[in-house]
Formats: C-alpha cells, sequence, structure tokens
C-alpha cells in the first residue's frame, strides 16, 4: 500500500511540474527530494549532495560535450553543400531524383553530428532551396528531411547513446557498434519508399536529372571525401581499439577543427558561438542525467522497481509482450518529452523489468533510441517538425502528416530487430 501511494505522489509530482513548465532536471530533483524525505528515513540532504557528485564525474560522460561541440563546428563549415555537391550525380537518375541525397546526406551527417535536430536542420537549410526550385513535392521534401534527420540518433556517434550508456551502465562502443547494422537498414527503407512512391506517383515528380558521365561522378566523390574522412577517423578509432569513445571524440573536435580551417569557416565568431552552443547542450544533458540519477536512488528506496517487476511477473508477461508495452509507453511519452527525458525519466523503473525478462540491454537500448527516433516526428513535441517549420514556414500539421509514413517505417525497423535480434547484436559481439 505504501509502495502504491508512493507511486501515485511520483507521478503526481512529476507531471504536475512538467505541466506547469518546470525544466525538466529541476522536476527530476525536486521530485527526487520530496519522494525521500515524504517515503525514507534516508538522510536527505548528504545522499541527494553525493549522489549529483557521483553522476557528475564519470569519465564516459566526457565524451557528450565533446561530441556536441563536433557537431557544432560542423554545423558552422560548409561541408552540407559539399555533400550535396557529391551525391547528387549519383541519385539523380533514380526514381525519387535528389530526394535521395535527403536520406544519404542525412545519414552522413548523422555519423558526424550525433543529433537528430542539426541532422536535419544543416541538410535542409541546403536541399528545401534546391528541391523546390527543381518542382520537387514539398511534402516529399519534407519527409524525406523528417524521416532521414531522425537518423542521427541511431548512427553513431550518437548523444542519446551516450546517454543510455551511462545510464544503464553499458559499454558505448559496444552501443555505437550496435546501431550501424540497424542504422544502414533504416537507410535501405527510406531510399526503397522514395523509390516505391516515385514509381506511383510518377506525374508528381520533376523530370530525372540527365545522366552523368562516370568522370563527373568520381569528380564529385571528391567532394564527400571530408566527411568521409572524419567519419572513419571518428568511428574506425573506436572500432578499431585505438580509441575508447571520449579519446574518439576528441579526435573528432580535431579533425572539425581541421575542416572549418580548410573550408575558411573558422574565425572566432565560429569558433565562440560553437563553444557556447556546445556548453549550453552538454549542461543542459548533465544537468537532467544528474538529476535523474536523485530521483533513481529515492525510487530505489521506496523499492518502486521492485514492486513493478512483481506486479509485471504477476501479469506473466512474455518479452514480446513486455515490449510491446514499453513501446507504446515510450511513444505516448515521445509525444511530450525529448529523448534524453524519456530516458532518463524511465531506466530506473524500466531497466530491471527489461534485465529480468532476460532482454540484452545493448539491444533494448537500439530498441528504445529507434522508438524515440519515431518520437521526434510525432507532434506535438516532435522537434524535427518544428526545425522543418522553420525552414519551410508550413503549418505543422502538414508537416506531421508528411512525416507519417516515415514514423511508420520506423516502426517497421522495430519489428525487424525484434525479430531478427542479430541485426543488432552481431557487429558488437563479433568486435570483443
Amino acid at each position: 500500500m505504501d509502495t502504491f501511494v508512493a507511486s501515485l505522489t511520483l507521478a503526481a509530482l512529476v507531471f504536475g511540474f512538467l505541466a506547469s513548465g518546470l525544466w525538466v532536471s529541476v522536476t527530476l530533483l525536486v521530485s527526487g527530494i520530496a519522494m525521500m524525505a515524504l517515503f525514507t528515513p534516508a538522510p536527505t540532504g548528504s545522499l541527494i549532495a553525493s549522489t549529483l557528485w557521483d553522476s557528475s564525474w564519470g569519465w564516459e560522460l566526457a565524451s557528450l560535450p565533446l561530441f556536441v561541440w563536433m557537431g557544432e563546428i560542423l554545423f558552422r563549415s560548409n561541408m552540407s553543400r559539399d555533400m550535396f555537391r557529391g551525391l547528387a550525380p549519383w541519385v539523380g537518375r533514380l526514381p525519387g531524383g535528389l530526394l535521395h541525397v535527403n536520406v544519404l546526406g542525412c545519414a552522413v551527417m548523422a555519423a558526424i553530428t550525433g543529433s537528430s535536430a542539426v541532422t536535419c536542420a544543416t541538410i535542409g537549410r541546403l536541399s528545401v532551396p534546391e528541391l523546390e526550385k527543381r518542382n520537387y513535392p514539398i511534402k516529399d521534401t519534407i519527409g524525406t528531411l523528417a524521416g532521414s534527420g531522425t537518423m542521427g540518433l541511431l548512427i553513431p556517434p550518437s548523444i542519446v547513446m551516450i546517454v543510455y550508456g551511462v545510464t544503464a551502465e553499458q559499454s558505448i562502443a559496444q552501443l555505437f557498434m550496435a546501431g550501424v547494422v540497424p542504422g544502414l537498414t533504416l537507410v535501405c527503407l527510406y531510399m526503397g519508399y522514395v523509390v516505391l512512391r516515385s514509381v506511383i506517383f510518377s506525374n508528381d515528380m520533376p523530370k530525372p536529372d540527365p545522366a552523368s558521365s562516370l568522370v563527373v561522378k568520381l569528380k564529385a566523390l571528391v567532394s564527400l571525401v571530408p566527411s568521409i574522412g572524419l567519419i572513419l577517423m571518428v568511428i574506425g578509432s573506436i572500432y578499431g581499439g585505438v580509441a575508447t569513445p571520449t579519446e574518439a571524440a576528441a579526435v573528432g573536435v580535431i579533425g572539425a577543427l581541421a575542416l572549418s580551417l580548410f573550408y575558411r569557416t573558422l574565425d572566432w565568431g565560429n569558433i565562440k558561438s560553437g563553444i557556447m552552443a556546445a556548453m549550453q547542450t552538454s549542461c543542459m544533458i548533465a544537468m537532467i542525467i544528474a538529476a535523474a540519477s536523485c530521483l533513481s536512488i529515492a525510487i530505489a528506496y521506496i523499492n518502486l522497481p521492485g514492486a513493478l517487476a512483481e506486479w509485471v511477473a504477476g501479469l506473466d508477461l512474455s518479452p514480446y509482450a513486455l515490449l510491446a508495452v514499453l513501446g507504446a509507453l515510450v511513444l505516448v511519452m515521445g509525444c511530450f518529452l525529448e529523448g534524453i527525458s524519456i530516458i532518463v525519466l524511465t531506466s530506473s523503473v524500466v531497466l530491471p523489468l527489461v534485465e529480468s525478462a532476460g532482454i540484452n540491454l545493448v539491444w533494448f537500448g537500439i530498441f528504445l533510441i529507434i522508438l524515440i527516433e519515431a518520437a521526434q516526428i510525432t507532434p506535438p513535441v516532435g522537434f524535427n517538425l518544428f526545425v522543418l517549420q522553420s525552414l519551410t514556414r508550413r503549418n505543422i500539421l502538414f508537416i506531421a502528416r508528411a512525416t507519417l509514413p516515415y514514423f511508420l517505417l520506423l516502426i517497421v525497423l522495430i519489428l525487424i530487430i525484434t525479430v531478427f535480434p542479430q541485426m543488432v547484436t552481431w557487429l558488437p559481439n563479433a568486435m570483443r
């Protein structure tokens, strides 16, 4: 009965504070303090202080601001312009034409920035005017950008993967490797849908670009060398065992600064704005993680995870049924919260349930991240929708309708990795 009352109190506190507009980090911290003071005999002050300290100095967390800074540096360079030039001659003759540049460009940018919103905004700023000039349907332009932009969460290095790895105490390098095959599968699903839609609605599409010669295509690839080189430097150093994720992030920052120097966008103004933006984002995430640790301690003291685990065990749900319930919960939460908040809010309760059901936590991390990707393109709080609204000036409902097929493709990917979990676990196991 005490656990039931504590659960209702916790739900009232968290949702009440969030509904009032209070910051997520403050909501989690205040809720944790209140739960400890109301329902446990523990020394609240000293325990909260030690928890805040312990959750803020982890070495794994050091990679977070570095990857964020790397993305901010590249966001201010001309890399997206050269990426468009490098990809266009190769896909211009495919059904769907330059819409494939959105998919492939976002995949490449996702492997560099690790951020969904940055990926979507960087490619969108270039491709939206270009595709409008060539009379591509704006609905298809928006859909491919919104859907493909979410790959910033799945294709490593991913900021959300780092947060999940720290929260779930899983290897960040293993999570990075686990995201590769599902990420490439998602690229194929998106490109396949673009081809299919373009064939069915061929009258809506502009005429294909003139065929490019092999020489032109090979010359265009030169534009992709900086992007691919940086990806190989960062991801290759992790997979090759040469560097930890934190060390690889430092390598990425150095590479990004070198590319900015090459593109002649490296000036004091860009450096200053990049550092400030990276600091703001990193501090926000670090505060949420630290506050969530305090709430997790309070929840552990009142034995909420254990009671919930016993309740779920009493329902005798199969692992698949448990995943379905958790998936529906995350999608609902994704309508109101961003991905990092979802992870830290649910981890203390969900992870013990998943582990007790015998589900691999690295696999579950990818499952969760794909769900969060889907939440990035669902109203009312879909961040990619807001990015595209600012780029296209279209109604948010129009943008949401344009992204619906890509939301469904993400659900298809979830079903695929559930039926074939080896898609996620094979590469991490092979690279051990």
